[in-house]
């Protein structure tokens, strides 16, 4: 493998050369960010929680079989903030979008905790297929607007007792009077807005535009849902000439064969590589 700066020296290279640039965005880079689900932070959100229902980190408790309705709510209120309101802005986040912001860039994003709109980048530009924390949907989906959660969240927060909320804040639809949901693709009664649907246009709007070169930078995409960024940005890379796909994973960070001429590879943490590209800008 070519070695550390070599390979950030190519990468910079396409990318000052590139005409366009489309950023695929999975949990790794939220977890590079500091949006870890595991260890201290886990702990610092859901103690007590860890212990009543015997929780190892914040992701495989969002499967909890819960109860009832209210105890349910009374772990997302936490879950949600955690991951959406009591984050803020980003170094991570910053520095990717300090290194785009001059360039024609599209960002397409399995991540829901809402940090590209946080830290800056331009909505126009942002394609969140999987939801966001920070919306509800009605949970039969039987109409298609959604609904911010915020001060919902707070209130829930502020009113948990034994770990349930009160059972009249258990968040109902207002068209059909069913039980609400989190915006989360989870089964097929995902809700796809009008915003939805406006956002995926202006990705394939952007894509069908391109010219001259272009580069993927493709950020902590894994297998969970490959077919959506992964895959896809390895099929366009090898479908077009002029496109450089550079991927940074830690886990995950080789080029398929087809593409090993056409991929940059990193396995090396995310935000020495922004450093590194952000310095020579």
């Amino acid at each position: 493998m070519e070695r550390f700066v070599q390979r950030l020296e190519k990468a910079r290279k396409a990318i000052d050369e590139s005409n366009y640039i489309i950023i695929g965005a999975g949990a790794g880079l939220s977890t590079a960010a500091g949006i870890i689900y595991t260890g201290e932070r886990f702990e610092k959100y859901f103690k007590g929680f860890i212990e009543e229902y015997e929780f190892s980190d914040m992701y495989s408790s969002s499967f909890y079989p819960f109860e009832t309705s209210e105890e349910k709510w009374a772990y997302w209120a936490r879950h949600i903030f955690a991951n959406r309101y009591d984050v803020g802005e980003t170094d991570v986040y910053q520095k990717l979008r300090r290194l785009v912001e001059n360039k024609e860039y599209f960002v397409l994003t399995t991540n829901v905790e809402h940090q590209f709109w946080i830290n800056g980048f331009d909505d126009e530009r942002i394609f969140a297929t999987q939801g966001d924390y920070g919306l509800l949907q009605c949970g039969k989906a039987c109409h298609d607007k959604l609904y911010p959660n915020r001060e919902q969240v707070f209130e829930w927060l502020e009113k948990t007792e034994n770990f349930k909320i009160p059972t009249e804040l258990i968040p109902k639809c207002p068209v059909c009077g069913e039980e609400m949901d989190l915006n989360l693709r989870k089964d097929n009664l995902f809700v796809e807005d009008e915003k939805w649907h406006e956002m995926n246009e202006n990705y394939q709007n952007f894509l069908n535009r391109i010219e001259g070169n272009f580069v993927f930078l493709e950020i902590g995409v894994g297998f969970n849902t490959p077919g959506i960024i992964r895959y896809p940005f390895e099929q366009m890379t090898y479908n077009n000439e002029n496109a450089t796909l550079i991927r940074l994973n830690l886990d995950y960070p080789q080029a398929i064969p087809e593409n090993k001429d056409k991929t940059i590879s990193f396995d090396e943490n995310v935000e020495e590589i922004l450093d590194y590209w952000l310095s020579r800008i």
